[in-house]
């Protein structure tokens, strides 16, 4: 016979930062109050609620880059969860300070698989069981470190490296704690949708795993993927939405029994606001009102970055900003720099540093022609293009002509600086230290070959401050897109 029990599983992924409600028609959507308001009402109707956060608290707000990420742990303190795990973006401030503000966090977090290479002690506790409502919950930490590129520059720290390591740690951990009578076995993931259905069919069904709540591909669903019988779900991205399972367990078999899933709208019709929690947000507003508030520049109208994976009207001013600022023949701009879909006409100090929140030095690579064509084909390859892809892709300065056709993998016409593409001719191109550092995998060349064409270098200390100086000098901006970077 069996025996069934509720739990309420609340989830969130990649908030960046996102703490306030934006006004839309009269209504407020999104936001940490609002937030909050829902998570304490759905609390207070069912006794059995878990909320859960699937990476990537960080960034996307001068309030969490001007204190570190300390006021985004004080603001997540007050949200509550009872679990969270390790994002890529958690490790931007540094592993040390990561490891600082885990000790500020008076909730759980969770990683399974970093760890220090010299002696493979792990740097976080691998999993949680949350005994609730006379049930345990088990939740494990996963990511891999084709998501946690920032790792790489510490030669201590390792991780998974693929979703195959991935599995093999979730199965080791599964068969050490089927002995104290789990209930019910959650993956909390940060890898994105499409790697997490690799990893639910990768699992055996015995270890007993029900669900996976992801993050990192910022995904918004319909309705739960189900994959070797595992359910995998993401909640988009910031406070806009929540997700919630309703969720009956057998807890005598030891396994789901049925579910209801819906993503929540977080607005003022329906959540309560926390007031609270928006007087602590006041208090660090207030702070950073006075530097942020400057007008930096004045666009001739608002200009926008709405996908990643194109030439957007953002993208081509700011690689502009750089090439120009540190003459070089091309810059290559990371489209994932910039967090923000639109910007302007008024510029403020707060919307540029939201906007591209990312502090890197610059690098000075110098690259042949025949190089500069490769690492361009590696980003423009089919992965890039794949349904829930997650890879890097480029903004490209002023003077760049790229036409390419996908089909046939053949570039139509190369030009830099106004010209045709010189396959033997060296050519200056300035990187993020971010990208500089991931060379391999962002363009398909490694540092030591392009070190022999010269030896790369340091060319700024602060991308921030060249962006600043350059939008302060140049007012009334505006910008035609679609003549760069031509995929047919």
């Amino acid at each position: 016979m069996k025996t069934l029990k509720k739990l309420t599983l609340l989830h969130s992924n990649d908030m960046h930062g996102d703490f306030f409600a934006e006004e839309v028609d009269q209504n407020l959507i999104g936001g940490v109050s609002l937030l909050s308001g829902y998570l304490n009402k759905v609390r207070a109707e069912e006794p059995n609620t878990i909320y859960c956060v699937a990476g990537d608290m960080f960034r996307g707000s001068v309030i969490d880059s001007e204190f570190l990420g300390i006021s985004t742990i004080e603001i997540m303190n007050m949200l509550s969860p009872d679990v969270v795990c390790i994002g890529n973006h958690e490790t931007d401030y540094g592993l040390a300070h990561l490891l600082f503000l885990e000790k500020c966090a008076r909730f759980p977090i969770v990683n399974a698989n970093m760890h220090i290479k010299t002696n493979n002690a792990r740097l976080f506790r691998p999993f949680i069981v949350l005994h609730i409502g006379g049930m345990k919950i088990l939740f494990i930490g996963v990511l891999t470190e084709e998501v946690l590129a920032q790792t790489r520059n510490d030669g201590l720290v390792g991780t998974i490296v693929n979703v195959e390591e991935a599995a093999r740690e979730v199965t080791k951990i599964c068969n050490a704690y089927h002995a104290i009578d789990i209930d019910f076995t959650v993956l909390l993931t940060h890898i994105g949708f499409e790697e997490d259905k690799k990893l639910a069919a990768m699992l055996d069904p015995s270890l007993g795993v029900d669900v996976i709540i992801g993050g990192h591909s910022h995904t918004v669903i319909d309705e739960p993927a189900k994959v070797n019988g595992i359910l995998i779900v993401q909640a988009g991205t910031g406070t806009d939405q929540i997700g919630r399972f309703d969720i009956m367990i057998d807890t005598e078999a030891n396994c789901l029994d049925s579910y209801e899933w819906q993503c929540i709208p977080i607005s003022s019709d329906t959540c309560p606001r926390d007031v609270k929690l928006e007087e602590l947000l006041a208090r660090y507003k207030s702070s950073t009102d006075s530097k942020y508030g400057r007008v930096v520049t004045r666009f001739n109208r608002c200009l926008t970055h709405p996908t990643r994976y194109a030439e957007t009207e953002l993208g081509d001013v700011f690689a502009d900003a750089f090439s120009e600022s540190l003459g070089v023949d091309l810059f290559l701009l990371g489209s994932g720099s910039i967090r923000s879909k639109e910007m302007g006409p008024i510029v403020l100090y707060q919307d540029m540093m939201e906007a591209f929140p990312y502090d890197d030095e610059a690098y000075l690579v110098m690259v042949q022609g025949k190089q500069l064509r490769h690492m361009v084909a590696h980003v423009l390859r089919d992965e890039a293009f794949a349904e829930g892809a997650h890879t890097e892709f480029y903004q490209f300065s002023n003077g760049t002509r790229i036409i390419y056709a996908r089909e046939r993998h053949e570039f139509l016409q190369f030009n830099i600086c106004g010209k045709p593409l010189e396959d033997d001719r060296l050519y200056s191109v300035g990187l993020q230290a971010y990208h500089f550092h991931n060379m391999e995998d962002s363009f398909g060349l490694t540092i030591e070959e392009l070190s022999r064409n010269r030896k790369p270098r340091v060319i700024a200390t602060s991308c921030c401050e060249i962006l600043d100086e350059y939008l302060s000098s140049h007012q009334h901006l505006d910008c035609k897109v679609g003549d760069r970077l031509i995929v047919l």
